[in-house]
């Protein structure tokens, strides 16, 4: 028998996701956003409210909270005193704020485009404009996804988008701004949300723990910024289910195993691994980190983000001092930075990068990977440009003298970072990038190629002159047509008299004693003679680019190199005088020539 007296047990109320609970209320919690709330506060102090907003951002960077607060600030009013118009200052709630806030305001309506994309959702909207609102100041639309809108909806809406009633006024948001017409963004008022940086969603997510009264490990909250990657909410979800996971605690190694993360360290002595050439150890560590849970894209990924921080530090050690890496990795990365060279840690970067794309199309995830650590273990001990440069100069350019120096670096178990390996027993990488050599500079037919001062009357001491000059005016076209098909006979004050090749467009000459005019403002004859008096720029650039080429082929150094590769070919050469002051000891100048093997060759 049921004892009726007995009290009845109230239901407990449905738990709210941490994302929901602490949406900002005010713009004073909007964090990270200081330059949107300053511009909407000194508008609405000054009453220069636009009748459109644009918010973009990626997800959960506050488009949708922002719209709302934005809606609330317009229709703000005192629930005691009296009604003095927008306001930003919501610290106190007025009298239409919890409406708006809980979407259920009748004059604030909301619109999500990804399902309303059509012309008649539109037209509904500009039908219901011209009423005025029923309680509220103004009636305000707000279109989440707006970019989800279809053409014919987007050019329906832009006459009441330019003149939309008094009372009425618009707030957009997107994550892809560049897919909203011109017309329409040209119309509104437009902020960009910018995403947070590590330091202060570390703050904010240790704020909420705070508040839950939940205990949290800065590596912890330090490896959930990351995930997030500068999103508010993001952080939040994640934060939500660390606290499941951990029961009431958010402990590093329990976010480590959630999100299938590595071990920062043991990333690090993978990274080590592979710069000394020690495909053995490297795989075996893999194998470990996998057994642990660690996903193996997750896996490449930690170790291109570790390549790019020891890089930036190889860049300006003053960017070792960042609050969001451990003291761990701070320390070991500025000595590998101390030890690597920018060309192996750009090679590592590039590879990784291509080996990422590789996992995540692989039927077998660990395979791939295992066969990217092997490729970056191998070419650790591949020697760089410079390096290959000097083993070719030290035995004096002899046939094999890079072949046999790459040999023996192989058979030393030279690495990256200097380290030995055991020998692999393979033979050496015929990949070499790059190769420096000097070679007399070989000055253009015309001489100097520079615009000339603007003086009057204009006057061209050369044919290069006068190219340079249309060059600096942008005329990309008439500057290739004068390169190709012109061929210069003579040159005077106002005058300039050329020959044509074969298929040079109709009335060049015009135009170019037309554009001369109009640039210059003096008149120009511009008469064709019948006989070529020399060769085009481009059959002199073409003759000088060959030149260069036969002379790095016949340089020892070079030679030696293509000795050493069978099948490799020069693809590219490089004036080095033109770009720095020449640093040779004869006065004579430097080329820089890029040696491919022959399955990347490129025709020369």
């Amino acid at each position: 028998m049921v004892d009726s007296t007995s009290t009845a047990v109230e239901p407990q109320a449905p738990y709210r996701v941490l994302a929901r609970k602490y949406r900002p209320q005010t713009f004073e919690d909007l964090i990270g956003q200081d330059a949107m709330v300053r511009t909407l506060t000194n508008a609405f102090a000054s009453n220069r409210i636009a009748q459109a907003y644009m918010l973009t951002g990626v997800r959960g960077i506050g488009k949708t909270t922002t719209a709302r607060l934005i809606a609330r600030a317009l229709n703000y009013v005192p629930v005691d005193g009296e009604d003095t118009g927008p306001s930003v200052n919501l610290g106190v709630k007025g009298r239409h704020c919890d409406a708006i806030l809980e979407s259920r305001h009748v004059d604030v309506i909301e619109m999500d485009a990804a399902s309303h994309t059509g012309v008649d959702n539109v037209r509904e909207i500009n039908d219901a404009v011209k009423y005025k609102p029923a309680s509220a100041r103004y009636k305000v639309y707000i279109i989440d996804e707006v970019h989800m809108l279809s053409t014919a909806a987007f050019n329906a809406l832009l006459k009441t988008l330019e003149e939309p009633p008094p009372h009425v006024k618009f707030i957009f948001a997107t994550t892809e701004i560049r897919k909203v017409p011109v017309t329409v963004l040209s119309r509104c008022q437009r902020f960009d949300l910018r995403r947070l940086d590590a330091v202060q969603l570390m703050q904010h997510l240790a704020r909420v723990c705070e508040r839950e009264n939940v205990s949290a490990e800065d590596e912890a909250l330090r490896m959930i910024a990351r995930a997030a990657e500068g999103s508010v909410r993001d952080g939040l979800s994640l934060l939500d289910q660390a606290i499941a996971y951990g029961t009431d605690a958010v402990r590093a190694a329990d976010v480590q195993s959630m999100l299938g993360l590595a071990d920062r360290a043991r990333v690090i002595d993978l990274f080590e691994a592979l710069m000394k050439g020690d495909a053995g150890k490297a795989l075996d560590e893999l194998e470990q980190q996998f057994a642990y849970g660690a996903d193996p894209e997750e896996i490449l990924a930690d170790l291109a983000d570790f390549t790019h921080w020891v890089t930036k530090i190889k860049v300006s050690a003053v960017l070792a001092d960042d609050p969001t890496v451990t003291q761990q990795e701070c320390t070991r990365g500025v000595e590998l930075a101390g030890k690597l060279s920018m060309p192996v840690l750009a090679r590592t970067w590039q590879m990784l990068l291509k080996g990422l794309d590789e996992v995540s199309r692989a039927p077998n995830p660990l395979m791939a990977t295992e066969m990217v650590l092997i490729r970056l273990a191998h070419v650790s001990d591949m020697p760089s440009p410079e390096e290959l440069a000097r083993m070719a100069r030290s035995q004096g350019g002899q046939g094999n003298a890079v072949g046999r120096a790459g040999e023996a670096a192989g058979d030393q178990g030279t690495s990256a970072i200097g380290s030995s390996r055991p020998s692999p027993n393979v033979p050496p990488t015929t990949h070499t990038p790059v190769m420096s050599a000097a070679v007399p500079k070989h000055d253009s037919a015309d001489g100097a190629a520079s615009a000339p001062q603007s003086v009057a009357p204009v006057q061209f001491a050369n044919f290069g002159e006068l190219v340079a000059f249309v060059a600096s005016k942008r005329d990309i076209k008439l500057q290739s047509d004068l390169e190709k098909h012109v061929s210069p006979v003579s040159m005077g004050r106002g005058r300039i008299e050329i020959a044509l090749t074969d298929g040079a467009p109709a009335g060049i000459a015009n135009d170019l004693s037309r554009r001369l005019e109009a640039w210059t403002g003096q008149r120009w004859i511009v008469s064709i003679a019948s006989v070529a008096a020399g060769p085009t720029i481009a059959d002199q650039k073409r003759e000088q680019r060959d030149s260069l080429f036969r002379q790095v082929r016949q340089n020892a150094d070079v030679q030696a190199v293509l000795a050493s590769f069978p099948g490799a070919e020069i693809v590219e050469v490089r004036d080095l005088a033109s770009q720095q002051p020449s640093t040779q000891p004869d006065g004579g100048q430097e080329a820089e020539a890029h040696i491919e093997p022959d399955d990347m060759v490129m025709d020369d």
